[in-house]
């Protein structure tokens, strides 16, 4: 490589030396700090917590300084960083069972520095980068079963979702993108406990959240295909647009996968989209015991995954896959000055809303190297099993109460001592209490109209000794507040 000239015609200094330019004095040394603090937390999610650290107030005075107008020094920022996320609630931690989280797999660690380093943008053709992209988006689709034409990785459910109704709309209300509704009136339709990203996409997609239809619900929680093919029946009479059916692989509260197949059928008969939201869930069915759980998902025009939560890597990490080639295209595919084609061939960023795209698929493409896919099967086999353990447990007890028959890793339940007049205040003091405590990270939730609690098992690293520790810890916190009322 020749060396750099300045203004002078003189060779310049390597970047490292010149003072104007940001490398780091010591990029050796501080990688070794970096090392030293990435092993310590690596070693702390291995185990469970006795309760979370707290920041002290010299470091907290230091958050509340102005804008620094000097240098500081790498090795004092990168130990206050290191502080400030050790006290911070991680969902890699093996007791983190609120919302869902991930595993944080160390394989993604090192592919997000990799990621990071290079800086790639996939908005356009970036080389390496999209063979490795494209062949991530295959192998996701072979684990769930999906029959896999084109697709994109996203920053999250919410982007993955509104972009699969993007697709749906344009094909749905041709032209639509460019002249609008023009008056048309348009329904999407999805199941009551539906994720709320559903109902912001429909906004964002210019439809209105009136367009939304919530079909309700059977025993196990699933959509009710009778009453979509009622509603679809009706809207169509009255000379509304169908532009999508949104089915659920794994509902947010309580895990419940809607029945695909049946609903592919309603689908079909009334030539509507169908989309499956499997952010949380769709990975199950690359496990034997829940595929049966899937049945119809070959038959879907489009599905979400988030890769950043069943499947184990850091955020962000989002897939939505699509079975008909084109249909990104004609939703997302534009012509500007800035950002030619070479000649037929799209840019990625004719699939997708996003412009700054950075390389987050290299996260999954690492762990599926790594790991396989039978190691990913068998991680998520070990999740469904705490569930079932937790299940069993509550069910043996006289003390809580489970509130639904959990088809995937979701457990939703309750602390109920009969000296408790009000259950509902007290599950949801508990799981205040539980957070305070920090030894099980669980949150509060609402199961027709009963405050309870909610655990949801992703996480690779928790055992099965630790899901019963997690229920003797709400025991004991559930008693002391019993006696303190």
């Amino acid at each position: 490589m020749s060396p750099q000239r300045d203004g002078t015609g003189a060779d310049a200094a390597p970047q490292g030396q010149q003072a104007d330019l940001p490398a780091l004095a010591d990029r050796e040394g501080v990688l070794e700090d970096l090392e030293r603090v990435i092993c310590e937390a690596w070693e702390s999610f291995d185990a469970p917590r006795t309760a979370e650290p707290q920041l002290d107030e010299t470091l907290i005075g230091r958050l509340d300084e102005l804008l620094p107008e000097e240098a500081c020094d790498v090795e004092a920022a990168l130990a206050d960083a290191a502080r400030v996320l050790d006290a911070s609630i991680s969902p890699s931690r093996p007791l983190y069972l609120g919302y869902i989280g991930s595993t944080g797999l160390e394989i993604g660690v090192l592919a997000s520095a990799l990621l990071a380093t290079y800086d790639a943008n996939l908005a356009v053709t970036a080389g390496g980068a999209d063979l490795v992209e494209e062949q991530t988006l295959r192998w996701v689709s072979d684990f769930v079963g999906f029959p896999y034409a084109e697709g994109t990785f996203t920053s999250g459910g919410m982007t993955s979702n509104l972009t699969a109704l993007l697709a749906a709309r344009e094909r749905a209300l041709p032209g639509c993108r460019v002249d609008g509704l023009g008056g048309r009136r348009a329904a999407v339709y999805c199941s009551e406990e539906s994720h709320h990203s559903v109902i912001r996409s429909v906004e964002v997609c210019g439809l209105g959240s009136k367009a939304v239809r919530p079909i309700p619900i059977d025993g196990r929680r699933r959509m009710r295909p009778d009453a979509l093919e009622e509603a679809l029946s009706r809207d169509v009479a009255a000379g509304i647009v169908p532009v999508a059916v949104v089915a659920t692989a794994g509902t947010t509260l309580t895990g419940a996968v809607d029945p695909l197949d049946t609903i592919a059928d309603v689908c079909e008969r009334h030539d509507v989209w169908l989309h499956v939201d499997g952010a949380y869930g769709l990975p199950g069915a690359g496990a034997p015991s829940a595929a049966p759980l899937f049945a119809g998902l070959k038959r879907a025009d489009s599905a979400t995954i988030d890769a950043h939560k069943w499947l184990g890597v850091q955020k962000s990490c989002s897939v939505v896959l699509l079975r008909e080639t084109g249909r990104l295209q004609a939703a997302f595919g534009h012509e500007e000055r800035y950002m030619l084609h070479e000649g037929d061939v799209a840019n990625p960023v004719d699939h997708t809303l996003e412009y700054s795209r950075p390389f987050r698929s290299l996260r999954l493409w690492m762990a599926f190297r790594v790991y396989g896919a039978g190691q990913y099967r068998a991680w998520i086999e070990a999740t469904l099993a705490n569930a079932r353990l937790l299940t069993d447990a509550l069910r043996d007890s006289s003390e809580f109460e489970l509130l639904h028959d959990p088809m995937l890793s979701t457990v939703c339940f309750r602390h109920v001592p009969p000296q408790i007049d009000d259950v509902d205040e007290h599950n949801v003091k508990l799981a205040r209490e539980m957070q305070r405590d920090g030894r099980v990270f669980l949150a509060p939730a609402s199961v027709d109209s009963h405050a309870c609690l909610r655990v949801c098992f992703v996480n690779f690293r928790t055992t099965t000794e630790e899901v019963l520790y997690a229920l003797e810890v709400t025991e004991e916190i559930g008693r002391r507040l019993t006696r303190a009322s």
